[in-house]
């Protein structure tokens, strides 16, 4: 992309990482939801176990491609048990903001179902790049 090139290589890398962070995002988003979805609605689950299973396939999901795709080559080359660790960490910080927008939605608002999937998909993700970026990839 031409247009890059006015950008110093450091935030051309930035760019292309988060470009890879919005696709694995968004798949593993996407898985969670979905999950989420289904156990709650058709299946009549308890919003926030359905929550729950939904947040432990992303786990998995989302440590595998995001080490291997979206932060590939950044920062150093820690143990994997140190950086599995935090980004346990920021799982867990990303689940508790899931499960506060299942609350605020489902529980507290009595909306449908799949009314706190927006913010799952959008204002989750965003903050927990920057937490990924800064602590777990770094």
């Amino acid at each position: 992309m031409k247009i890059l090139q006015i950008f110093t290589p450091a935030r051309q890398a930035l760019f292309w990482q988060i470009v890879r962070y919005g696709m694995t995002g968004l798949f593993v988003t996407a898985c969670q939801a979905g999950i989420y979805w289904t156990l709650a609605a058709p299946a009549g689950l308890h919003p926030q176990v359905a929550n729950g299973i939904g947040y432990l396939a992303a786990v998995m999901i989302g440590y595998v491609t995001h080490s291997a795709f979206t932060f590939r080559g950044y920062g150093s080359r820690d143990s994997n048990a140190a950086r599995g660790l935090r980004f346990v960490a920021v799982s867990l910080i990303s689940y508790a903001l899931n499960a506060l927008w299942v609350w605020l939605c489902v529980t507290h608002m009595r909306w449908p179902e799949w009314s706190p999937i927006p913010a799952m998909i959008f204002v989750t993700p965003a903050l927990v790049f920057g937490l990924n970026r800064q602590w777990v990839f770094r």
